[in-house]
């Protein structure tokens, strides 16, 4: 294309988008050509008569109006200007992919990011259709689709899909293949999820967007020259999968949005696209529940579009078996239909009243979609296999002949043929997940033990009307293997808590009663009522888990004299801690005792939960409030006082791990008295631990620990104790013995009991590798910063070197939350080096460096340079040093250009 054509394209694309006459030097900025040349080449395309100029200053140009431009102008933005959103939550992706498409010569590498199911590679095929449509690539232009992911395990044969083999460049090459990239010469390749491609893949791809040319794998001589336009998609942070040096080539980044952040109007319209294109299979009109659509617009819908239009297809599936196995004259698809995900939509409506009632007002309580309506949106939607099964519903129809045909009673058609549409849907429900892998666990616990897991939570399922993921299932699998074991060896099972279990959890106990006689069957054995105990456990793991989560614990509440001491002394310890856990009474000098007394006796009926309130203080009259306030409320108080930060904080943190309030007291009032702040422990006793737990101790707990030991490098650093986690206090006070000795890790079990500040692992992310993963990738962290630790001691005056690292690390993540971003691990230990040898520098007198523009730099992040003031405080103050403005302003860049994207 000439560069007077590229100059009219680009005149029509900025008249299209911004609906008004366009300068020369608008357009010489928007094409980054001279002015000059702009404006000639503009005078030579008005002499041809193909756009019109305006008098005056500036000058302003224009396309003729004449109907053929007209329709040129309609085609050019039909396939990206139809979708829906394309006014709304689309309108910067679709401007963006409309400029890499006309981007001379060829237009520009793009990268589509977004969540899964957002649609991009639907996005992708409607770029290269718009390519078409405005005559940047030819009409038979190919365009070439790649998933990376498809061969992850073999990047050789990734890299030679791509690009090509040379005959015996690898075994198994036996002649020259050609590559992909050459198949879409004038056209686009697509290359989704990139982040799977190898170094040398994306190497070899930077290369050719460099220069033009490639060559195949295996060949060191000869070079491939094609014109592609290459779109990758991923759902992964690129600076944390792609090379930079990949990354900085690509210049166009297009974010789609998720399903959550678009408006309910652009929900709505998918909606109608989807249900119209089901009743145009069905060649029948397609009735829904007002109610029915409102669940629709509104419920969580984690796998975006791809998700909704799955859910859509499941609630037509039903509803047409109902139309057929109860005679109907109708589709029609009612709140009973949905999936259980999707009924839990309705509750939204108080919060989404208005935006409902303003789409749907002047709609009937039962809507329409005509199976021969016309709807002209194009919508984002991952391909998927329901769309691969065009002949569903005749399948759905065959089956239901044959078995009537059978002589079997249409409510059992109905069930049996229910099963059928669930399983077809199946990686769209919410009961397994989609990374449910069955044969991960069959490997370790062998498929007689599956087969009944499979019933026990079939029939829980229908008694108890509950769904139970992948972490209940790997759970109940491991822990019956070993419980199967003990039964058939004799050995006593003991459940302490069997009655505290049978009447807490009445409903799931006379479920596991049945269960135990699938078991019994099954295995030849007699289940004990103490084993049954357990199996309640697993039934009821969801109130359980959350019983755990949300237990009482006792009130903490500091009052002091001064305008805001006590608030100070919470909000260290609130945000040390991460909890919310104290609440404070400021009592100025100027405020008389019975107005901070009234104060304090509604606080602390606010904070008693039947577990009363520790009060801390500092002197005076504040000492007698306790006993005056729990005479005139019921509230058992316990005082403490000139109560310092270390003691609120050690009572809030003894609060937070389920400590009732005799135990804080005393550990409380042994701290105050002797003045003790908490320590750094010392290098030589910690080791690392990981925690494997189960409600024994014993079964699951053990049998994950053995894969962890078997799969880890298991050395004289790092230890793997099984716990029981049936009592929360006690498995509690067993960590905090252990934290004494010991750096943990993780815990890792069948439920999780939250303990703060530590990773938790489910069983079925051990058993399916990324777990272990994981675990390497927390030892490998923990291993580095212990030689740092070791090691910095050598290089500094400081003598506690320990301590020193372990503050800067604290600080580091601190500000890390406060400035919302995260560093990778190497930044991380970098960051403590350079920070360690500056306080130790400062600390002997040393120089801050200079900082180039200091005042700029600080004025540009303002506020962040005041998070780095706040976090910063606590080391200066320790060490009495003062950390210069360069300083910090080294450290903030620090942040700033090493953070990454979760």
């Amino acid at each position: 294309m000439s560069r007077i054509d590229e100059v009219y394209k680009a005149l029509i694309e900025l008249e299209t988008e911004n609906n008004e006459y366009i300068s020369a030097a608008r357009l010489s900025e928007y094409m980054n050509l001279d002015r000059a040349n702009v404006s000639r080449y503009l005078n030579q395309l008005f002499k041809n008569n193909k756009i019109e100029k305006t008098d005056g200053r500036p000058v302003l140009y224009h396309s003729l109006k004449d109907k053929k431009e007209e329709e040129k102008k309609i085609d050019i933005g039909n396939s990206l200007d139809r979708m829906i959103g394309a006014e709304a939550s689309l309108k910067i992706a679709i401007q963006q992919a409309k400029a890499a498409i006309f981007y001379p010569p060829k237009g520009l590498h793009t990268l589509i990011l977004g969540e899964t199911g957002v649609g991009k590679s639907m996005f992708a095929e409607l770029m290269y259709q718009f390519a078409k449509e405005s005559g940047m690539i030819d009409k038979n232009a190919p365009f070439i689709r790649f998933n990376c992911a498809d061969y992850a395990d073999n990047p050789q044969l990734v890299v030679g899909q791509i690009f090509g083999v040379r005959k015996g460049a690898y075994t198994g090459a036996e002649h020259d293949k050609e590559g992909l990239l050459k198949k879409a010469d004038g056209g686009i390749l697509f290359l989704d999820e990139i982040h799977r491609l190898s170094p040398q893949g994306q190497e070899m791809l930077f290369t050719y967007i460099d220069k033009g040319y490639f060559r195949q794998l295996g060949d060191t001589e000869n070079l491939i020259k094609v014109q592609a336009q290459i779109i990758a998609a991923t759902t992964e942070d690129p600076q944390s999968y792609l090379l930079k040096t990949f990354t900085r080539r690509v210049p166009m980044i297009v974010t789609l949005p998720a399903l959550r952040d678009r408006t309910i109007k652009e929900r709505y319209h998918l909606l109608q696209q989807f249900i119209t294109m089901e009743s145009k299979r069905l060649e029948k009109n397609i009735y829904i529940d007002k109610n029915a659509l409102i669940s629709f617009l509104l419920y969580d819908c984690p796998n975006n579009i791809g998700q909704l239009k799955s859910d859509i297809q499941l609630s037509c599936a039903k509803a047409f078996l109902d139309y057929k196995t109860k005679n109907l004259d109708y589709v029609f698809i009612e709140q009973i239909d949905l999936p259980k995900s999707v009924k839990k939509g309705l509750m939204k409506i108080q919060q989404y009243r208005e935006e409902v009632n303003d789409l749907l007002n002047e709609k009937r309580d039962i809507l329409i979609f005509y199976y021969d309506n016309n709807i002209e949106y194009n919508f984002l939607e991952e391909s998927d296999e329901c769309d691969k099964d065009n002949y569903f519903y005749d399948l759905i129809e065959k089956k239901f002949v044959t078995l009537k045909d059978q002589g079997i009673d249409e409510k059992d058609i109905n069930d049996i043929l229910n099963i059928d549409i669930e399983a077809h849907f199946e990686k769209y429900m919410s009961h397994l997940p989609q990374n449910f892998r069955k044969e991960e666990i069959t490997k370790v616990v062998g498929k007689d033990i599956i087969n009944v897991v499979d019933k026990i939570l079939n029939l829980a399922n229908k008694k108890l009307n509950r769904e139970f993921d992948e972490k209940i299932y790997f759970g109940l699998s491991l822990h019956l293997q070993r419980s199967i074991e003990r039964i058939r060896q004799g050995s006593s099972i003991y459940h302490p808590k069997l009655n505290f279990i049978r009447s807490q959890y009445a409903n799931e106990f006379m479920v596991a009663i049945e269960v135990a006689k699938i078991i019994d069957n099954e295995f030849s054995i007699e289940t004990p009522l103490d084993e049954i105990g357990y199996l309640t456990m697993f039934l009821a793991s969801n109130q359980y888990e959350n019983n755990i989560n949300s237990e009482k614990r006792v009130g903490i509440l500091v009052i002091m004299h001064g305008k805001s001491t006590a608030s100070s002394m919470v909000q260290v310890s609130n945000e040390l801690l991460g909890e919310d856990c104290a609440k404070a009474i400021d009592m100025p000098l100027s405020m008389k005792a019975e107005e901070v007394y009234e104060i304090a006796k509604i606080k602390a009926r606010e904070l008693d939960v039947d577990k009363g309130v520790l009060l801390l203080v500092d002197m005076g009259s504040l000492n007698n409030f306790g006993p005056m306030i729990s005479e005139e409320t019921g509230v058992e108080i316990k005082t403490i006082d000139m109560a310092s930060t270390p003691v609120v904080i050690e009572a809030c943190r003894k609060s937070l791990l389920g400590r009732d309030l005799e135990y804080i007291y005393n550990s409380c009032k042994e701290l105050s008295r002797l003045g003790i702040q908490v320590k750094v422990k010392d290098k030589n006793v910690r080791k690392f631990l990981i925690i494997t737990a189960c409600f024994t101790g014993e079964g699951a707990a053990e049998r994950l620990k053995d894969i962890i030991s078997n799969s880890l490098n298991i050395d004289s650093k790092l230890d793997i104790v099984p716990l029981n986690i049936l009592d929360k206090n006690d498995f509690l006070s067993n960590v905090e013995k252990l934290s004494n000795n010991y750096k943990i890790i993780a815990v890792v079990g069948t439920i999780n009991i939250f303990i703060k500040d530590v990773p938790f692992i489910s069983a079925a992310e051990i058993l399916s590798g990324n777990g272990i993963n994981l675990l390497k990738e927390l030892v490998n962290i923990e291993e580095n910063f212990y030689k740092i630790r070791n090691s910095i001691q050598n290089h500094i005056n400081l003598k506690d070197s320990d301590r020193l690292v372990d503050l800067v690390r604290g600080t580091i993540e601190v500000t890390e939350k406060e400035l919302n971003i995260n560093l990778p691990n190497d930044v991380k230990i970098g960051m403590i080096l350079h920070i360690s040898f500056m306080i130790d520098k400062l600390k002997d007198g040393g120089v801050e460096n200079n900082f180039e523009n200091l005042k700029d730099y600080i004025s540009k992040y303002k506020n962040e340079f005041e998070i780095i003031n706040k976090c910063f405080k606590q080391l200066e103050k320790i060490y009495d040093v003062i950390i210069g403005n360069s300083e910090k302003a080294y450290i903030l860049r620090m942040f700033i250009e090493n953070s990454v994207i979760v």
